[in-house]
């Protein structure tokens, strides 16, 4: 997967702030993660490369998982077949969520793979097939071209086979 992003340089021209391969941000037997884009509360637009934020805090500088309110993240996601994380030891599985700080808190112990996020979410499947799971065990499959919109509701992803989301997540206050 090729990424380009655009920017501004200090005159305001548009130019080439990224042109990379991407990479996977963090690796696990249970969804391979690919962090984009992310911008924080107080960013402005047109980004540019010299106000003193270095191109990687964009996208390598993962402090949560979620975003907070008025932060945005665009990420892939690989999920894997469901099989994968049942297969994980306690200390394979803890090692993968050291890797993405906040993950484990808004994961249900009783109820793995449900959870409750802070942000409304815009994603679209690429590839593959994955089942969205709401309260009460209601499952809708989404295929290849699917989209949803997560409105901060109580989710699980199920994944029978591989599955590539492209998502959105923007953060917000809940009521």
């Amino acid at each position: 997967m090729k990424k380009v992003i655009t920017g501004h340089d200090g005159q305001g021209k548009s130019v080439f702030f990224k042109v990379e391969s991407e990479t996977v941000t963090v690796g696990s037997p249970i969804v391979d993660w690919h962090e984009i884009w992310a911008t924080h509360a107080d960013d402005k637009i047109p980004v540019d490369t010299s106000a003193g934020k270095s191109r990687e805090q964009y996208t390598a500088d993962v402090h949560n998982v979620f975003p907070a309110r008025n932060q945005s993240m665009f990420r892939v996601l690989d999920f894997k077949p469901g099989d994968a994380a049942d297969a994980l030891t306690p200390d394979e599985f803890d090692a993968f969520v050291s890797q993405l700080p906040g993950l484990a808190s808004h994961m249900e112990q009783d109820d793995p793979g449900m959870h409750t996020t802070d942000s409304v979410d815009y994603g679209v499947i690429i590839s593959g097939k994955i089942k969205l799971e709401l309260d009460d065990g209601e499952q809708v499959e989404l295929t290849a071209g699917d989209v949803f919109v997560q409105n901060g509701t109580r989710h699980a992803w199920r994944v029978e086979e591989h599955c590539r989301m492209a998502v959105v997540l923007v953060g917000t206050d809940r009521q």
